[in-house]
């Protein structure tokens, strides 16, 4: 499984990319391979506000359905509309095509994600 370097990752496999108070969120490269071929995306609106490990999003596979958490709490600031009629590129490339990009309510949540080391320690023992 990849794992990018310098991005924060949470126990249910979404990914954070900080950009200065603002933020990308997207699926792990361990939870798209899960969920095999996705076929569909159920995005949030801009401005919608959510709370740390509140389901935002929802994904559909060929296999199953799952939630996409929030793993800090903000605002919606940008939805990757590419995913509206491309669920696909999730699997394609799951780093390059993030989901939504927020606004960071609180930094200090940051403090309890996992950093890629934490996280590919986390998916030894998961596997």
């Amino acid at each position: 499984m990849k794992v990018v370097k310098g991005l924060y990752y949470t126990e249910d496999h979404e990914w954070l990319k900080v950009d200065g108070d603002e933020a990308y969120i997207g699926l792990s490269d361990y939870a798209q391979d899960a969920l095999g071929d996705i076929v569909y995306v159920d995005l949030p609106e801009e401005d919608d506000e959510f709370d740390k490990e509140e389901g935002f999003a929802a994904v559909e596979s060929v296999k199953a359905a799952a939630d996409v958490y929030m793993p800090v709490g903000g605002t919606i600031t940008a939805i990757n509309e590419d995913l509206f009629d491309n669920p696909e590129l999730l699997n394609e490339d799951p780093y390059e095509n993030w989901i939504v990009k927020i606004d960071i309510a609180d930094k200090d949540e940051l403090d309890e994600l996992m950093t890629s080391e934490e996280y590919e320690k986390f998916l030894d023992e998961e596997v």
